[in-house]
């Protein structure tokens, strides 16, 4: 089993070595690219296609989007030093304190 932590250094290593790193990237551009990955994978719902699916050689589907905004976050991350392994404990850890629906939203 690989540490988060571990795995996200490799995600921007390799985003480094495909050139996206070579001038600094914000956080609204990071945001927006997520946004992207996550309309992908809304579309991919749309057309009823399958969690996972093999496009020739490449993956597709709704999980793989999902998973590709999982990968920009960890670039990022990564990129910033997180510890994401201690923020996900800590909020998820938090989280079980919470009440049943908190915060009285409809969704």
């Amino acid at each position: 089993m690989i540490n988060i932590n571990e795995f996200a250094k490799e995600v921007h290593d390799n985003s480094v070595r495909h050139g996206w790193w070579e001038k600094e990237r914000e956080l609204p551009e990071i945001i927006a690219l997520c946004h992207s990955e996550l309309s992908e994978a809304l579309e991919a719902y749309r057309k009823g296609e399958d969690m996972l699916w093999m496009n020739g050689d490449k993956p597709d589907g709704i999980g793989i989007e999902m998973c590709d905004c999982i990968i920009r976050i960890l670039d990022y991350l990564s990129h910033k030093g997180f510890d994401i392994e201690f923020g996900l404990i800590s909020k998820h850890g938090y989280n079980l304190t919470r009440p049943y629906k908190h915060g009285g939203k409809r969704i």
